[in-house]
This record gives structure tokens, C-alpha cells and sequence, in this order.
């Protein structure tokens, strides 16, 4: 991990602050009780601009996140939309990572939040491939977690919401800490769902699948991105469940998210996947990089441009 480099701006409550005044009190009831819901996109330089990749569909995810923890967060899809656009102007970049978040604020504390306030900001960083240039690359090694992802019946799966991810963070820690780059999760009915920051991705005989919500997944922006790909380019696709010695049998399998993009896993606890290559992987790959780098007409559709 790298640290942050700070910039000049981020946004807190409706306005504009600087980055070192972006502050919260240490009894805001977030920090205590996780509860905060909050989104992640990426800003690429294209040959028009900087331009935000699919920003609607994750900014109408956090709202759809917050409502289902009853947080009513006062701004619709299209103020935060540009919102979002004017944080990249102001801070003059190019790539960012960009975090939108809404929390439960300093006011009362005790489990119920809803006498506190609820809290917006939107917030960015330089942040590069999250699974490493190398892993982009070359492939990363994984392995199956001890941990179980969180369970519908416990947490809901489908909001992105911070309590969610010390389930996630103590399956990284442990794939970490045994030497690989990262974890795979299973659900509470022993199938696939997803790594702790990614959903994934199988593809055996030419057909490609993913684990369907059901299975406990967060529906991600990039996995719908993929699963548009995999239709355009012809290949075979299922949203069905699959075993851990499924992913062990694969062609080839691959992690999806914004901040790891598309990343080739090429072995999972000492097995090398396929024959060690992922050309329909590399495809996938190629393609997502020209699409957020604007130099696919087909999907600029998917691009807010910043200038």
C-alpha cells in the first residue's frame, strides 16, 4: 500500500474545504459503530480531459446504499454527479480514486444512529493499481479464506457499507500475512463469492462465469462492466454458483473491481490456474483500458468528462 498524498480540495456538507480542514470529531458515531455507507470511482485521463468512469450507476449505488441502511443523505444522483466533476476540476488532475461517503456524525451515541446527523463528503486520492502493476500483469496469488463472506441473514451484502469491510479486511490480512496477494471468500453455503475488495470471475471452456447476487456478492460496476464485454465479444456467459475446487479447475480466472480493475489470478493455494496464461482475460483487460481511457467510442457513454 502507498501512502496519501494529500491535494487541495476535498467536499464535506455542500461545500468546498481544504484538504487539511476535512475533519471529523472522534465521537462521531461512524467511528465507533461502522455505520457509513460509501462508494468507489476512478477518474482516467482521456484525450478530451480527465473523465469519470460510469459515475451515475455508482453514485445511484450509494443512495441505493444508503436507503437500505435508512440514511437519508439530501442530495440527488445529479448534484453529486456534479459535485464529483467539480472535485476533479479544482484539484487539477488527471487519475484520482474517488470516494463519495455518508455517515452517521458526532451528535448521540448508542447503536441507534438515527439521532445523529447524517454527514456527506467526497473525497480523492492518487491511488494506482490496487493489486500492483505486476499483478495486472503477471497474475496474482491467492488463496481460500478462513473467513466466510458476511451473510445476508447478518449484514446486507448489496450495500457498501463500512462495517461490512472488517470481514473483508481480516480475509486480506490473513492472505497477506501467509504470503499472497490476495483472498478468495466463500459464502455461508461453502460456494464462491468474491474476494474481499473484488468479485470474480471463471472461465472454463470458453465460457465465462461469475457467482449471481444471491451468493452474497456486492453487484459491482466493474463485474457489469465485464459481463457487457463478455457479451459484445461473443463469448458464452452464466451467472451461476461454482465450488472452491472449481476455481482450482479453471481456465482461467480473474478479479474485477475499481480499485483492482481487471486482474488475472494465476494460482490459488499453490495451484496454478490453466496453463499459467489468460488470453480472454488479456481481452477483457485490453478492452477496459482503452473504454476508461476514452479511446473507445462504443462506451464513451460510460464517461463524464471534467472539462
Amino acid at each position: 500500500m502507498v501512502g496519501i498524498t494529500p491535494l487541495k480540495y476535498l467536499w464535506m456538507d455542500g461545500k468546498f474545504v481544504a484538504w487539511e480542514d476535512a475533519k471529523v470529531h472522534v465521537l462521531t458515531h461512524a467511528l465507533h459503530y461502522g455505520y457509513a455507507v460509501f462508494e468507489g470511482i476512478r477518474c482516467h485521463s482521456t484525450p478530451k480531459g480527465p473523465a469519470i468512469f460510469r459515475l451515475d450507476e455508482h453514485l445511484e449505488r450509494f443512495l441505493n446504499s444508503a436507503k437500505i441502511y435508512r440514511m437519508n443523505i439530501g442530495y440527488t444522483v445529479k448534484q453529486l454527479h456534479d459535485e464529483c466533476v467539480e472535485l476533479v476540476r479544482r484539484n487539477g488532475i488527471q487519475d484520482a480514486y474517488i470516494r463519495p461517503i455518508a455517515f452517521s456524525g458526532y451528535g448521540q451515541m448508542g447503536l441507534d444512529p438515527t439521532k445523529c446527523p447524517v454527514q456527506v463528503a467526497l473525497t480523492l486520492w492518487n491511488w494506482g493499481a490496487y493489486l500492483g502493476e505486476e499483478g495486472l500483469e503477471k497474475g496474482v496469488r491467492a488463496t481460500v479464506s478462513s473467513w466466510i463472506r458476511v451473510d445476508s441473514r447478518a449484514l446486507p451484502p448489496q450495500a457498501k457499507c463500512a462495517a461490512n469491510y472488517a470481514n473483508s479486511a481480516l480475509a486480506k490480512m490473513e492472505a497477506t500475512s501467509a504470503g499472497y496477494d490476495e483472498a478468495i471468500m466463500l459464502n455461508s453455503n461453502g460456494m464462491v463469492a468474491e474476494g474481499p475488495g473484488e468479485n470474480i470471475f471463471r472461465v472454463k471452456d470458453g465460457v465465462v462465469s461469475t457467482p449471481p447476487a444471491s451468493s452474497g456478492i456486492l453487484r459491482g460496476i466493474t463485474r457489469d462492466t465485464v459481463i457487457k464485454f463478455v457479451e459484445d465479444l461473443g463469448y458464452v456467459f452464466r451467472r451461476n454458483d461454482f465450488t472452491r475446487e472449481e476455481i482450482f479447475t479453471a481456465d482461467e480466472l480473474f478479479y474485477t473491481g475499481t480499485a483492482a480493475g481487471i486482474t488475472p489470478i494465476r494460482e490459488v493455494d499453490g495451484r496454478l490456474i490453466g496453463n499459467g496464461g489468460y488470453p480472454i482475460t488479456k481481452r477483457f483487460q485490453t478492452l477496459y483500458d482503452n473504454v476508461i481511457h476514452g479511446r473507445e467510442p462504443k462506451y464513451e457513454a460510460w464517461l463524464s468528462y471534467v472539462q
